[in-house]
């Protein structure tokens, strides 16, 4: 599985959802103008401009482990202090910011405990803990038709029903763990859509994720059962997906 692409094609992938995301994502954390902010695993900067264009570049910080994610928010946001780190060794000292996000970042944590808990270190007095997670146990991640597919097929395909934080109530229970509760829990909804169904395939075949890492292992004919199959369960023509997270924001 590989998060080290180029911000474009991750920005194909998952920016029609992860960009409105951010808007409610931030609402839920409470981000204030005026504090300083972090996110944490920021990918291409979907949450990370939004935060500036509440906060201001100067108000914002950013990490994640991809080189490739770590140029492009340096490029696309001058002014932010981004830096190439793990959410489970944060280089920053102790209550540096008010607000710490994690968007869609949980669930790939190398230990996700270990990482919550290294951000609310870094959450002041009276600060902020916020993270939010796909559901996909409950089949509503944007990627849930895929993989409801591909299990049709294949039911071993390893989708993401498994992932840390995934499933209601998991969140606030790992937040908890991580010494952070208790928290203010909420199910954010966003929608996008696709202008056919080769615009909502093409993403999958660019080897990001999960999904990508998946479709890329499919010998061709695989690949084109797996294709056809949901194009099947989708309806012809213009095509809306509805995707819903689960998030939760607590003090440090």
């Amino acid at each position: 599985m590989s998060f080290d692409v180029g911000a474009d094609a991750y920005l194909r992938f998952m920016g029609r959802f992860s960009e409105p995301l951010a808007v409610s994502f931030a609402d839920l954390a409470g981000v204030r103008r005026g504090q300083r902010v972090l996110d944490v695993g920021c990918g291409p900067g979907a949450l990370t401009a939004e935060l500036v264009r509440r906060q201001g570049a100067a108000q914002v910080s950013a990490v994640d482990p991809s080189e490739s994610f770590v140029a492009a928010v340096r490029q696309r946001l001058p002014g932010v202090d981004v830096r190439l780190a793990a959410a489970e060794e944060l280089p920053f000292p102790d209550g540096s910011f008010g607000v710490v996000l994690a968007q869609l970042v949980v669930h790939f944590m190398a230990d996700p405990v270990a990482g919550l808990r290294e951000m609310g270190r870094l959450a002041g007095p009276g600060g902020t803990v916020a993270a939010c997670v796909w559901d996909y146990a409950g089949g509503r991640g944007p990627l849930s038709l895929f993989w409801r597919a591909a299990r049709d097929l294949d039911p071993a395909a390893p989708d993401e029903s498994g992932l840390a934080g995934v499933r209601e109530g998991q969140l606030a229970e790992l937040l908890r763990q991580a010494g952070l509760g208790p928290a203010r829990n909420g199910l954010l909804t966003v929608r996008a859509r696709y202008a056919s169904f080769e615009d909502w395939w093409e993403p999958l075949t660019l080897g990001i994720g999960p999904p990508g890492a998946y479709v890329a292992t499919l010998a061709d004919e695989d690949r084109a059962a797996v294709r056809e199959h949901c194009r099947d369960l989708l309806p012809d023509g213009p095509i809306e997906v509805t995707a819903c997270a689960w998030a939760g924001a607590c003090p440090p």
